[in-house]
């Protein structure tokens, strides 16, 4: 196989604000592999401002110290492939990710057939995706919503001294349900007394409330909040799955942060066992990474895989949205496609 790189420039349709910080131009990595016969398959490598360390030249040096044992090593499937190239760059999950994903649009191409139809799945039913809600001024936050209306369910990010006022402006606006994404900005006692004001609100679950390494707060918020609280930065690899049982209701698995849809299949298989529900995030993406991410779908609870919908101008086609409802590229591999 060949290895390609090319860094990406993706304006976003709006400010997006969260507790870690606005961002209005997402900079990822596109990776291509190409077969002998000329086949290429793409995944995409999101930089992160939760992850400063996850930068593009971060990204190309750990593929480019990996370029000469992908070049010589013949392909078989995604999963043979992420074996062997996981002791090498299991430092740097995004670039693995990136790298697996085009690993299995490749392998779908070469046989013709879509990811989630190689995995014996079907295209349907499936859930439908929330569209997320920045943090703004609340006439900006309605603005937004307004944009993407009707939804199935919004995805509000919180994290300031009035965030209850800014869901319930929201809620003038629409009946949807609502999804709550803290992002680790709140402690235990403002958890369980937003959660059940929340709850009267038409909110469904809260994601991520407190920091990341806080397990003996969210044993405390697992067992008394009203609401079910979904585990984000709390798990970000295999190894947290177990962690999170008696800790969440669920887990949020994105699959930048887990290296790939081949560890996040394992997730998927461990959390059920666990009782966990499953979803799956994203981040500032194109229509590569989101499609990749899609062909896990039907194995889920929810999804947030709006990425996409983020950016003033995608640069490739994959996956639809309609209002919500997620449509599977019936093309071979992820679907996804350059434009």
């Amino acid at each position: 196989m060949k290895l390609h790189l090319r860094n990406l420039t993706l304006p976003l349709r709006h400010p997006f604000t969260t507790s870690h910080g606005t961002l209005t131009t997402q900079h990822n990595l596109l990776v291509t592999l190409e077969d002998e016969n000329g086949l290429q398959g793409l995944g995409e490598a999101p930089s992160s401002r939760a992850w400063p360390q996850y930068t593009l030249a971060s990204f190309h040096t750990a593929l480019e110290s990996a370029r000469p044992l992908i070049e010589s090593t013949p392909f078989a499937d995604p999963d043979h492939l992420w074996t062997l190239l996981a002791p090498l760059l299991s430092p740097h999950p995004f670039a693995l990710c990136a790298l697996d994903q085009a690993a299995h649009d490749l392998w779908g191409k070469q046989q013709n057939q879509p990811v989630w139809q190689l995995w014996g799945l079907p295209d349907h039913p499936l859930p439908p995706t929330s569209y997320t809600i920045g943090l703004d001024t609340i006439d900006r936050m309605v603005a937004k919503m307004r944009e993407f209306s009707p939804w199935p369910v919004y995805k509000i990010k919180l994290g300031t001294a009035d965030d209850l006022a800014i869901v319930r402006a929201l809620r003038q606006h629409t009946t949807a349900p609502f999804r709550i994404d803290a992002n680790t900005a709140w402690t235990v006692d403002q958890t369980l007394a937003l959660a059940s004001e929340l709850k009267a609100l038409g909110v469904e679950f809260i994601e991520q409330p407190l920091p990341r390494d806080d397990w003996t707060g969210m044993k405390q918020v697992h067992a008394h909040s009203v609401l079910p609280v979904f585990a984000d930065e709390s798990c970000q690899t295999e190894s947290d799955v177990d962690r999170c049982a008696g800790h969440f209701t669920g887990i949020n698995i994105k699959l930048s942060k887990a290296a790939g849809l081949t560890p996040a299949r394992r997730m998927i298989r461990r959390a059920r066992e666990l009782g966990l529900q499953i979803m799956v995030g994203c981040m500032s993406e194109s229509s590569v990474g989101i499609s990749a991410t899609a062909q896990l779908l039907p194995l889920l609870d929810h999804a947030d895989i709006d990425g996409a919908l983020l950016l003033a101008q995608d640069i490739a086609t994959g996956i639809t949205i309609d209002q919500g409802i997620v449509h599977l590229s019936p093309l071979p591999g992820t679907g996804a496609r350059l434009l």
